[in-house]
């Protein structure tokens, strides 16, 4: 069991798990699309990105790529970098590539991308790598209290 596991059970969430073989070294969202057969538009990645006013994450589609300046109005801070992942594992307590957005060490501002509300429900990490779950977009942004906006590109 992993946090995110726990916390979700603890938080009631309907969601389901999802493990496959995890042989990626990199691009693991494509990797889980690939291996869970869905569109990797229904995958979405954790990217940490950060800034002056700390730290936000980012969920996007792992078949694109976040938008740092839209992040970044729509957390309402001025300007984010992308983290290094050496420091967005120690923030989050999670390994590249099975960073998950549920249960990190602090709570972060999280923006979700607004193309999660195309599917009945989209894949995140589950806080290893070869375990995604399933929730529906507004559950993800009821359970992280994000925003959603159009992030990604």
């Amino acid at each position: 069991m992993t946090p995110a596991i726990l916390f979700l059970e603890k938080q009631k969430a309907r969601f389901t798990q999802h493990q496959y073989p995890c042989t990626a070294q990199d691009d693991f969202g494509a990797h889980a699309a690939e291996q869970l057969q869905v569109p990797p538009g229904q995958v979405f990645k954790t990217l940490l990105t950060e800034g002056e006013q700390g730290a936000v994450v980012a969920l996007v589609p792992s078949s694109g790529k976040v938008n740092l300046k839209r992040l970044a109005k729509a957390a309402g801070v001025k300007k984010l970098d992308m983290m290094p992942p050496a420091k967005a594992e120690r923030l989050t307590g999670y390994k590249v590539g099975g960073i998950s957005p549920f249960a990190q060490k602090k709570r972060l501002t999280t923006v979700l991308d607004a193309s999660a509300a195309d599917y009945p429900y989209v894949l995140v990490s589950g806080g290893k790598r070869g375990l995604s779950v399933g929730l529906a977009a507004d559950a993800i942004a009821t359970l992280l209290q994000a925003r959603i906006a159009e992030i990604a590109e």
